[in-house]
């Protein structure tokens, strides 16, 4: 059987700010162990609460939560759809780092 192609991705979310701390907190955890459960978790970067340069759903702020991570090419498509159907997630991007 052959061995699956690894690659380097990153992903970034956006968490609603009008959620309570809780909940946000609950969601990074709930996508941060996801990742690690599927993938080689190389970093996780929270840089808090921004102002968005344009409304997204009515909305001016989110936090925002970075994810370098190792998977194969299958992984990022799951995650994705994990991001679409979770309520408190405005927007995501999964990257493919070339070396």
């Amino acid at each position: 059987m052959a061995e699956k192609q690894m690659y380097s991705y990153e992903t970034i979310f956006i968490i609603d700010a009008d959620l309570e701390e809780a909940d946000v907190k609950a969601l990074s955890e709930k996508f941060t162990s996801l990742i690690s459960k599927n993938a080689t978790v190389e970093t996780v970067d929270e840089w808090g609460k921004r102002k968005f340069a344009y409304e997204i759903d009515d909305k001016t702020e989110g936090y925002y939560f970075l994810v370098d991570f190792t998977a194969d090419g299958d992984f990022p498509k799951e995650l994705d759809r994990q991001y679409r159907i979770t309520d408190g997630i405005l927007r995501t991007i999964i990257i493919r780092k070339d070396k």
